[in-house]
């Protein structure tokens, strides 16, 4: 990227855009290398993408604490009110099998919520971003549902079929959340367990879309806590949130 296409690294949605990108196309590089295959593919795009990130977070905002899942994390960031959380390749199994599910994450929490981020999905050129949400497509009269590709959760299945919807099994958090901003699928329903670097940078491009997003039982989801561990999310349109809610009381 030449220099006139640099983006004012002074703004911090710009910076966690940049940033997801550029980290996503080191990731790019590193998969037609053919160097790594499967799994060791998978585990050198979360070392070298994070390394550039957390380097690249370091050198623009020295002053801010970063959790990453792929760093040992420090109590320090407990007190800090600024702190960048990232997930330098979420979906590390379908990046590893050469699939376009999975995602960049790249977030800035201010006193535990998520302020801005940044999503970007290299194998589909696009990037999303807090800044620059495109508005949210109609929803269809049959719902999509998001579901893991590998390991769907019961409760979502069943929301699903309570609600008449199409299940649309996908890798990635980050893939999923971006789905539903895109309009590719309708409500992205998460019962199986994440931690706050799965979520973070989705939810607030999610919420910068105008799209509802909270905890399955309706309560905030905070960030920058003791425990990072973050099991459940429920991202759809502001008018379905009622009927999601309706058809998870159903069930039990």
């Amino acid at each position: 990227m030449s220099e006139a296409t640099v983006p004012d690294l002074d703004d911090d949605t710009a910076l966690a855009r940049h940033v997801a990108e550029t980290a996503g196309e080191i990731l790019l590089t590193l998969r037609r290398s053919g160097l790594f295959a499967g799994r060791a593919l998978g585990q050198a795009g979360d070392r070298v993408a994070n390394a550039f990130i957390v380097e690249a977070l370091k050198a623009r905002r020295h002053e801010d604490a970063i959790l990453s899942e792929e760093e040992k994390d420090s109590e320090a960031r407990l007190s800090a009110r600024r702190v960048w959380i990232v997930d330098p390749l979420d979906g590390t199994r379908e990046y590893g099998e050469g699939r376009s599910d999975w995602a960049v994450h790249v977030a800035l929490a201010v006193d535990g919520a998520a302020t801005l981020g940044a999503v970007a999905l290299p194998a589909l050129g696009l990037t999303l971003c807090s800044g620059r949400c495109p508005p949210v497509p109609e929803t269809p009269p049959r719902l999509r549902m998001l579901v893991s590709r590998t390991r769907p959760a019961k409760e979502a299945v069943a929301v699903a079929e309570a609600l008449g919807a199409e299940l649309v099994p996908m890798g990635s958090a980050g893939a999923k959340a971006m789905a539903v901003v895109r309009g590719e699928a309708d409500i992205y329903l998460h019962t199986g367990g994440q931690y706050e670097w799965d979520n973070c940078a989705p939810v607030a491009v999610a919420q910068a879309a105008g799209l509802h997003v909270s905890r399955m039982d309706g309560s905030p989801l905070e960030y920058n806590r003791p425990d990072t561990y973050l099991p459940d999310l429920l991202i759809c349109p502001q008018h379905l949130v009622q009927r999601v809610r309706e058809a998870l009381a159903a069930i039990g």
